[in-house]
């Protein structure tokens, strides 16, 4: 992981109270805390929108043409942008008689140029900010420094839909990722957890895709909760557009956040690429259900190879839904089954899930000599005393008075000199040994 820093746990953040349908979300408090809204939140924390005149910033313009003309990931753009700067590689890729980027192959550039020809940069920072969002740059107080560990494949910027400050979520931030034909125990799993996690302060981080992403979703708005869906598309430019109205309320109650410029549309390669903002964005990343191939399993190793948590939900071991999962605990993933595990994990010191026990039964309670007693009658029929004691090797005045106190228990019976098991009672056909 990168250094404490690039998380802010060790640079005294500011506690934020976003406006969130009446409930304040502070992401820097505990699990399960929620902050009274006393106060209107100040503009200048929940709504960084772009200033007037921003537009005319040449960093930030050249960055937004940037996302149009390169591909999100890009590492040798990434190293043309880090060496070069966003206004010199605009420049360079905006004019054919300008010198290439260092090492760009004529059919690259060539493709890139046509590229740049159509870049309206002004024109989508305005098309962001009528959505009432934002565009984000590195260096920005809202960027999220845990990005910056993906180097060279850093976001050349982000588009961002909703009022919350997207460093200040991403601090407390978990990806649920799993299949989109996922069973109905999958969906019942990522609506749980994401409902659990909102619950306890958490940012849940997904794709907006169908299956898992959108029970994940749904699970922490359902809350009350954060989410951010992270796009492969632009921020106005749902996919699936069967989830038009559930990325409508993402965009109302958390986040929507896309690389690609408003109006541009998703790609195979863009979904792929999409999950390393995921992965980085978040400080772990849970896989409810996947098949052996499945991008939510590149999701959680990319994680895995940032230094994130990695965890993975189990499921039936004859499902096809769960083999992805199942591959990744053997040896990548910690096993968690629910929020306060993953919370445990991904969470600060103290964060710890409630210890799992089995129901207690009498006969758990009763004192070794009672239970050497116990063990000595037999399974049918019954015994004196005297050979019980020997049985039980329990001297015979203790194995009488021991056999009294499992006579009041209920869990023998008296026959006369003898001893045995009690019976179950007929006529309600429940065991009268308390669970033995």
């Amino acid at each position: 992981m990168n250094g404490i820093d690039a998380w802010g746990f060790a640079t005294g953040e500011p506690e934020p109270a976003d406006n969130h349908r009446g409930r304040a979300h502070d992401p820097t408090a505990g699990p399960g805390h929620a902050v009274p809204t006393t106060t209107e939140p100040s503009p200048a924390t929940t709504e960084p929108s772009r200033a007037v005149g921003e537009a005319a910033d040449p960093q930030r313009t050249a960055r937004a043409a940037l996302t149009r003309i390169l591909e999100p990931g890009d590492e040798t753009a990434g190293r043309w942008l880090r060496e070069m700067g966003p206004e010199a590689l605009w420049q360079t890729l905006s004019d054919d008689d300008s010198a290439p980027p260092p090492g760009a192959s004529p059919a690259k550039v060539a493709g890139l140029r046509l590229r740049a020809a159509r870049a309206r940069p002004t024109a989508d920072l305005d098309a962001v900010t009528a959505l009432g969002g934002r565009f984000i740059c590195p260096g920005d107080d809202e960027w999220p420094g845990q990005l910056d560990d993906l180097g060279d494949a850093r976001p050349i910027g982000l588009w961002v839909r909703g009022t919350a400050n997207l460093r200040l979520w991403a601090l407390r931030s978990v990806a649920v990722v799993g299949a989109r034909a996922c069973t109905e125990y999958g969906a019942h799993l990522a609506t749980t957890l994401g409902a659990g996690l909102a619950d306890r302060g958490w940012t849940v981080v997904s794709g907006a895709a169908y299956g898992v992403d959108g029970a994940a979703h749904r699970g922490a708005l359902a809350a009350d909760g954060a989410t951010t869906a992270v796009m492969a598309s632009g921020v106005d430019h749902p996919y699936p557009r069967g989830h038009t109205e559930l990325i409508g309320r993402i965009a109302e109650q958390g986040l929507v956040v896309a690389e690609l410029p408003p109006g541009d549309h998703p790609t195979r390669s863009r979904f792929i690429q999409r999950n390393r903002v995921i992965a980085a964005l978040t400080r772990g990343t849970v896989v409810v259900e996947a098949e052996l191939r499945s991008g939510s399993l590149v999701t959680a190793r990319r994680a895995q190879t940032l230094g994130r948590f990695t965890m993975g939900m189990p499921g039936p071991v004859t499902s096809g839904l769960s083999a992805g999962v199942h591959q990744l605990l053997r040896g990548e993933a910690a096993v968690v089954t629910d929020a306060d595990e993953v919370i445990e994990l991904v969470g600060s010191i103290g964060d710890l899930a409630p210890d799992r026990e089995g129901r207690t039964r009498i006969r758990d309670l009763l004192d070794p000599v009672a239970t050497l007693v116990l063990e000595a009658l037999p399974a049918r029929g019954s015994e004196g005393t005297g050979h019980l004691a020997q049985e039980a090797g329990v001297p015979r005045d203790v194995t009488r008075a021991k056999l009294f106190e499992l006579l009041s228990l209920g869990f023998v019976q008296k026959c006369g000199d003898r001893w045995e098991l009690a019976r179950r009672a007929e006529t309600t056909g429940r065991s009268r040994r308390g669970g033995t």
